[in-house]
C-alpha cells in the first residue's frame, strides 16, 4: 500500500457524523436553532474529525467561512457531517455541514456549512506535525 492510499484511508476513516435533536432549549425566539449552538456542534465534529485523522491533540485555530443557508427548526434532527479536505504540515481543514433532517419525512436539506482550521499540538502546547 502506498502513502497516498494510506492518506486517503485516514481521510475516509476520520469522516464523522453526529445527529442531534433540536429541542426547545436549543432554540431562539423564532423557534429555530441558536447560531451559537450550531457553531458549537460544528466545532465538536471538526475536533473529532481532525483527531480521528491525526490521532494527535488538535485545537481549532479559525473558522474560515460559515454560511447559514436555512434556519433549523425545533423538532427536527441536525445531521452534522465532518470531513478532512486539506492537510498541511501542522494543520488541516475540516469541512463541516449541518443538514436538516425532518423527523417524519425523508426530506433533508443543507442548512449550515463551514470550514474549520485545526492545528496539532504537542504536550507543551506547541504546534507539531499533523502526521
Amino acid at each position: 500500500m502506498d502513502r497516498s492510499q494510506d492518506f486517503q484511508e485516514n481521510i475516509d476513516q476520520s469522516e464523522t457524523r453526529m445527529i442531534k435533536c433540536v429541542f426547545p432549549e436549543t432554540t431562539n425566539h423564532y423557534n429555530t436553532l441558536f447560531g451559537g449552538t450550531a457553531l458549537n456542534w460544528m466545532d465538536e465534529v471538526a475536533f473529532i474529525t481532525a483527531t480521528r485523522f491525526s490521532r494527535k491533540k488538535m485545537v481549532t485555530v479559525s473558522l474560515d467561512k460559515t454560511d447559514f443557508q436555512k434556519p433549523i427548526p425545533a423538532g427536527s434532527f441536525a445531521d452534522i457531517h465532518g470531513i478532512v479536505t486539506h492537510v498541511g504540515n501542522k494543520s488541516l481543514k475540516v469541512q463541516v455541514q449541518i443538514f436538516i433532517e425532518h423527523m417524519y419525512t425523508k426530506k433533508r436539506e443543507l442548512a449550515v456549512s463551514g470550514t474549520f482550521s485545526m492545528v496539532a499540538i504537542n504536550e507543551n502546547g506547541k504546534t507539531t506535525q499533523v502526521i
